[in-house]
């Protein structure tokens, strides 16, 4: 790892920012480099994560969250239960101003999920290493943003019709906000709904109504432009029928093709160790009606209990080759002893 933060023109106690990318099952850790910009550094396949695409509601629904959140080094627990994890901070201020609740939502080692992103022991011992290292470099606090899949124009077409779709376009905002400036976006919260970059002389207040703000022209424009492209192609997408994902698909959760296949080849009841780090013999792997109810609308994407394999790339609008195929082809180990009801 140092090896590779040399190579990307980083420092090995610089910044980071997490992000989360729920249908791939996919961890990407974004480091800032020696020219101020974050650049990815490694992009971690997910073990295990529980529940549906989508937010999390309430204590109990066993939903892993998506949003943005703040990690400061009081959310990180060496101690854990888990081997190690990171509190995600749920809810915050954009949760409670909806009403959600939920507590002890982690990233944490175990590979077994009850509302949390679980990763293998190796694996989070090397991500909380890394948020470590930025914390004695100096950084505050680091951002994780979890969104429920690549907020590609494809994946954008394929869940237009979820009961969540508002809130993933929000969500979106956050997304092309650090696709267009791969720098941390400056959140805050109004009118019950999250704001990006915004400067104002004015107080945020997550529930009441948002003061006057402006966002730097240079940033602005740039998510404009970039919005306006991912649009028109979606509205291509969907005027040619490109069908919908299953909007429920069984509340069986993720698991990166990567432990779906070792699972597979090896067999349940005994450690498995792969390339990313051991699953533990008591892991149980999504059922398989729900991914084979996704394979049938495409073979190109992601999809629940079976997501992508590692990518090591930044996520770009969809290519024309990419829709064209897209278009024809169309338990659970507890962290921290917390409470059971997430």
């Amino acid at each position: 790892m140092l090896a590779d933060i040399e190579d990307k023109n980083m420092a090995p106690q610089s910044a980071i920012l997490m992000r989360i990318f729920k249908e791939e099952s996919e961890l990407e850790i974004w480091k800032e480099d020696r020219t101020g910009r974050f650049a990815l550094l490694h992009t971690y396949p997910i073990c295990r994560w529980s529940g549906e695409l989508g937010p999390k509601m309430m204590a109990g629904d066993r939903q892993a969250p998506e949003g943005f959140y703040t990690i400061t080094p009081g959310l990180m627990n060496p101690n854990s239960s888990n081997y190690l994890a990171i509190n995600t901070g749920f809810p915050n201020a954009y949760d409670r101003a909806n009403g959600r609740t939920g507590s002890f939502l982690m990233i944490h080692g175990g590979c077994s999920s009850a509302g949390c992103y679980a990763m293998t022991d190796e694996q989070i011992a090397e991500i909380y290493a890394l948020a470590r290292e930025a914390f004695s470099g100096g950084q505050k606090s680091f951002q994780i943003e979890a969104y429920p899949f690549r907020m590609t124009p494809l994946n954008m077409a394929r869940h237009r019709n979820s009961p969540h779709i508002s809130f993933w376009k929000m969500l979106k905002q956050g997304y092309d906000h650090f696709e267009v400036a791969h720098l941390p976006s400056k959140i805050d919260v109004c009118e019950k709904r999250y704001v990006f970059n915004a400067e104002s002389s004015g107080e945020f207040s997550p529930a009441e109504r948002c003061p006057v703000y402006k966002v730097a022209e240079d940033i602005a424009a740039a998510v404009r432009d970039k919005q306006r492209r991912d649009d028109f192609q979606t509205a291509e997408l969907i005027n040619r029928g490109a069908p919908v994902a299953p909007i429920r698909t069984g509340g069986q959760g993720g698991m990166n093709r990567t432990f779906l296949a070792a699972i597979s080849q090896s067999g349940p009841g005994m450690p498995i160790r792969t390339d990313s780090g051991t699953i533990p013999p008591y892991v149980r792997p999504p059922t398989t009606t729900a991914a084979e109810d996704a394979q049938s609308i495409t073979s190109t994407e992601p999809i629940l209990g079976a997501p992508s394999s590692m990518r090591t790339t930044s996520a770009v609008p969809a290519s024309s080759d990419e829709i064209g195929r897209f278009l024809s082809w169309f338990q659970p180990k507890d962290d921290e002893n917390a409470p059971a009801t997430r």
